[in-house]
């Protein structure tokens, strides 16, 4: 009698807490703006859905969002890495020369001599090696045929997993659907063009991007970002390149194929993409 009275106070405990958690969320006017929005949707293809949102007042700023969901039923085969060890190209070049429906920037580089400064392997073969894992790439990316998986570099090693393809990057901003504290920096805490990637809890991959350095969009702090994803359902979800490398391509979208605002240029257009080492890529 006592265990199964202990057990019955267990599972009100549990049930009292998710109602606190879902009614705090309810409140928040941040959270309420990104699960109502009306985003403008186009479907690329059949499970792969592009979305786009402006927001006049999210987290106090007016704010440009794009992310593309694919389900990872019926398309985990088709997400890739393109790569270049040395020489630097627009996010829209490396996905036209690899035939990319939709694609993301994707990990840090070295502006100056090119290549990733983080761990990248491209369909086995190593790209960079990059330096020892500290900072902020806290976070991997794997691609193996039908599994798509990110983590904590805590997990898993980049350099002896044997994933067909794993970006070494960060930091982590989810883990099993709670959002990670991050150091309070500059990196983490002022706002800029953001690029992120998470996998949701129906088995969705997110690829998104958050314009900025704009008053059209002011962009993001890494813990509004990690916000952002939470309330898009991402259960495990990490950080990117961002700044004036902030692009997404979906083909045929407009003109040159770019549908954010890259800041590169400082201008609020199309035109600002800024050459990089690598992108995520649907076949």
């Amino acid at each position: 009698m006592l265990q199964r009275n202990l057990q019955n106070l267990s599972l009100l405990v549990a049930v009292f807490t998710c109602f606190l958690h879902l009614n705090a969320s309810a409140q928040n006017p941040d959270s309420l703006a990104i699960v109502q929005a009306k985003w403008n949707s186009k479907e690329i293809k059949k499970g792969i859905t592009w979305h786009q949102g402006h927001f006049s007042n999210l987290f106090n700023a007016q704010q440009e969002i794009n992310w593309i969901e694919i389900d990872l039923k019926k398309h985990a085969k088709k997400v890739h890495f393109a790569a270049d060890p040395k020489i630097l190209k627009k996010t829209s070049v490396f996905a036209e020369e690899n035939g990319a429906l939709a694609a993301i920037n994707a990990g840090f580089f070295d502006m100056k001599n090119g290549g990733a400064v983080d761990y990248i392997r491209v369909n086995h073969q190593m790209v960079n090696l990059g330096g020892k894992i500290a900072g902020r790439a806290t976070a991997v990316l794997t691609l193996d045929g039908k599994k798509v998986q990110i983590a904590s570099a805590m997990d898993i090693d980049p350099v002896t997993s044997k994933a067909a393809n794993v970006m070494l990057a960060g930091p982590l901003l989810i883990q099993d659907q709670q959002i990670i504290p991050l150091g309070n920096n500059p990196f983490n805490t002022n706002r800029h063009p953001r690029t992120a990637v998470a996998i949701t809890q129906k088995n969705k991959l997110i690829l998104l991007v958050v314009d900025g350095r704009s008053n059209q969009s002011y962009g993001m702090s890494l813990p509004e970002l990690a916000s952002v994803m939470a309330w898009l359902g991402a259960k495990d979800a990490m950080n990117l390149d961002g700044g004036g490398s902030t692009t997404m391509y979906v083909k045929g979208a407009t003109p040159n194929h770019i549908v954010n605002y890259p800041s590169d240029n400082k201008k609020f257009d199309h035109e600002g993409q800024r050459s990089v080492a690598n992108i995520i890529y649907i076949k």
